[in-house]
């Protein structure tokens, strides 16, 4: 890619589609094409979170350029998943380029091409495995996310999201069904989610469910 495109080559990666709670993030990154990889950075699912951490640290101080875009679940909400998770790209990809002081020579995404990313790209399946450019965006972008569900945690903390940061775990879906849905929900997700706490909740002779908050 570089020898096709040029030096600057951005990796691009997100967390957080599938959760019930909390933002899409995104992060786009662009290393330095001279120096040697960092060991270690791989899929960030594949990572024990000390080592995301670590590596994240690593990843930031050697970036030659990073941003990190994010869309709220109001977005998610609106837009549905897919576009929100563009958005959330288009974001990092921005700051990206402002911090660059120009676009990227280059955009590499992990998964399909992406229609209305708004750049020219090469999507690579699996590509937070296989590109060590995407590999190092999966990972500062799972660290954000996580770090926001836990701080978020502290001030909710009926839904373990310290645990599950946001996907639907039975502790989340049981807080939701104790306590209704906060602002950081997405309802579009958890409708079919409260849908099915409900039927479960008829069936053992349960009081119905709380509201929305």
């Amino acid at each position: 890619m570089r020898a096709a495109h040029g030096p600057l080559v951005a990796g691009v990666d997100e967390v957080g589609r599938g959760p019930l709670a909390g933002p899409v993030v995104a992060c786009a990154v662009v290393m330095p094409p001279d120096v040697r990889a960092l060991p270690g950075v791989d899929d960030s699912k594949k990572l024990a979170p000390a080592e995301r951490e670590r590596l994240a640290a690593l990843i930031r101080r050697r970036a030659l350029a990073l941003g990190v875009g994010a869309a709220s679940p109001r977005e998610v909400d609106a837009l549905n998943v897919y576009h929100a998770t563009t958005l959330a790209m288009r974001r990092a990809l921005a700051r990206v380029s402002a911090r660059l002081g120009a676009e990227p020579h280059h955009v590499l995404v992990d998964g399909k091409p992406i229609r209305t990313l708004g750049v020219v790209h090469t999507a690579v399946v699996g590509g937070d495995a296989r590109c060590y450019a995407i590999a190092c965006a999966s990972i500062v972008a799972k660290v954000t996310r996580d770090r926001l569900m836990h701080a978020l945690a502290t001030r909710h903390p009926g839904y373990a999201w310290d645990r599950n940061v946001g996907y639907g775990t039975p502790d989340h879906r049981a807080g939701i069904a104790r306590l209704g849905l906060t602002a950081h929900h997405r309802r579009s997700f958890c409708a079919s989610a409260q849908t099915e706490l409900a039927l479960d909740a008829a069936d053992a002779g349960d009081p119905p469910l709380p509201p929305a908050e």
